[in-house]
């Protein structure tokens, strides 16, 4: 639509087209019954109210051009403002690009001589540095001494800062001084990298912690190079909850300083594992599942629900983010495994307030013959009953006085308590006697789980320190 300017002197005009076409809104304080508004994020017809605030359109104003006059106030022999220098580079293509394998600096700050050149990206200098776009777009950068370590979607690369590579004819690097900022990349041995989750990268001392979703391992990057930690009795685990993650959940990782572990949130089930690095193996699950998390000056924070909350402190167990929660351990024994046991006790050593809830064995056995049903269902397992804790297995005889336990015992600070049969999970044909009219219960191996009472001290420390069960060969 063509636009007529009326001036009343000679001046200067700039005519600028706007990049995407936009809608001019006008204000005015004298509505009609036939004024278009915003309502609700779209337009309607009617007379609004003044004092809802929202805009009048003028539906005659729909340009993608608007006019800047180059007189500062635009009076009359006011101050005209210079076109100024102007830029040209002749491109065959315009158009916004994103290079995602490639790191760009500008110029350097000192603060001792006042230069700061850091908003400057002059493109007649060397100021780019890329990596094999083959191995995907750069997701994390950690810088180390005079290293930057690079890490990309397959890919974990190095390149030295203020200094270059250079290799012999052996094909040995040597490291020189350079004027680059960034040197020449190199990858770590593995074709590994942090997929799309920088959100899992952590570091304590030499090493870095971070998880590869699109191959299922959670990894260490220390002076060796890389490592799978998540091979170190998780490799299952892992292998199948990052498979199954959903592609838009996040993946947290932190360094826990005040336990020396690392704590990973891969979003399954809203659990926490933790890594320790002393015995280089998973030590638990835990229940929480915060937002970020960091440690300083000895302390771990994470945060949740818009705060920070510190770790570790305070007399209250198990209570994070205001929510209580009851520890719990499994176990399986399996001593001898060739061999066919009846385990009849578990002891403990640790805290009061622990009772085995879960007591089961293995399946019966393999059974897929269709021709011969009667030999049983394979599906069989036996069960114990649950053995109470200390105090809550504690009861007086009414008719007697006599206090007992029903549950675990305590010998030389040593809770031990026996297994009782509790019947069984399927059917089992041929039984002479059945799992509730024996002691014990016959397996190849038994799996426990020790939980907190809930009544015992429920806010207080719950310790365990060693679990075993006793046995006979059958």
């Amino acid at each position: 639509m063509a636009t007529t300017l009326e001036v009343s002197y000679f001046n200067t005009f700039w005519l600028k087209r706007l990049k995407n076409k936009t809608q001019f809104r006008e204000l005015t304080n004298t509505p009609t019954p036939d004024t278009i508004y915003e309502r609700g994020g779209g337009t309607t017809t009617g007379t609004p109210d003044l004092a809802t605030g929202e805009g009048y359109i003028n539906p005659n104003v729909y340009e993608d051009w608007f006019i800047e006059e180059s007189r500062i106030r635009g009076g009359y022999n006011n101050t005209s403002v210079d076109f100024g220098n102007k830029a040209y580079i002749v491109e065959e293509s315009d158009a916004q690009e994103r290079r995602q394998n490639a790191i760009i600096y500008s110029g350097v700050i000192n603060s001792k001589t006042g230069i700061n050149n850091t908003n400057q990206f002059p493109i007649g200098e060397d100021i780019t540095r890329a990596v094999d776009p083959a191995s995907g777009s750069i997701q994390k950068l950690h810088a180390e001494n005079t290293n930057l370590i690079i890490l990309q979607e397959r890919k974990v690369n190095r390149a030295p800062v203020d200094k270059d590579v250079i290799f012999t004819q052996e094909g040995l690097p040597v490291t020189a001084d350079s004027t680059k900022v960034i040197g020449t990349p190199s990858a770590f041995e593995g074709n590994f990298g942090i997929s799309r989750d920088p959100g899992s990268f952590a570091v304590y001392g030499y090493n870095k912690y971070f998880t590869d979703r699109d191959r299922g391992v959670v990894l260490q990057l220390g002076p060796n190079g890389l490592n799978e930690i998540s091979n170190y009795g998780m490799i299952d685990f892992f292998r199948d909850q990052l498979n199954r993650l959903n592609p838009g959940r996040e993946i947290t990782g932190g360094y826990d300083v005040y336990q020396k572990n690392y704590v990973l949130d891969i979003g399954a089930r809203d659990t926490v594992v933790v890594f320790d690095d002393l015995i280089n193996g998973w030590v638990s699950f835990q229940s929480y599942s915060p937002q970020l998390m960091t440690s300083s000056q000895g302390e771990f924070y994470t945060f949740k629900n818009n705060s920070i909350w510190q770790h570790y402190v305070g007399t209250v167990y198990n209570n994070f983010y205001g929510v209580q929660f009851e520890s719990e351990v499994t176990f399986t024994f399996n001593p001898q495994p060739t061999r066919t046991k009846t385990f009849k006790t578990i002891s403990y050593t640790g805290s009061n307030g622990w009772k085995a809830t879960v007591l089961s064995s293995d399946y019966t056995g393999v059974d897929e013959n269709p021709q011969e049903p009667a030999l049983g269902d394979t599906t069989y397992t036996d069960t114990g009953q649950t053995i109470l804790s200390y105090d809550d297995g504690y009861y007086t005889d009414p008719s007697t006085g006599v206090e007992y336990r029903a549950g675990f015992y305590r010998k030389q600070n040593v809770y031990y308590g026996a297994i009782k049969g509790n019947g069984g999970i399927g059917v089992l044909s041929g039984q002479v006697l059945v799992n509730t009219e024996t002691s014990g219960l016959k397996a190849q191996y038994l799996n426990v789980t020790l939980k907190e009472d809930g009544n015992t001290d429920p806010t207080g420390a719950k310790q365990l320190f060693s679990v075993g069960a006793e046995y006979n060969n059958r």
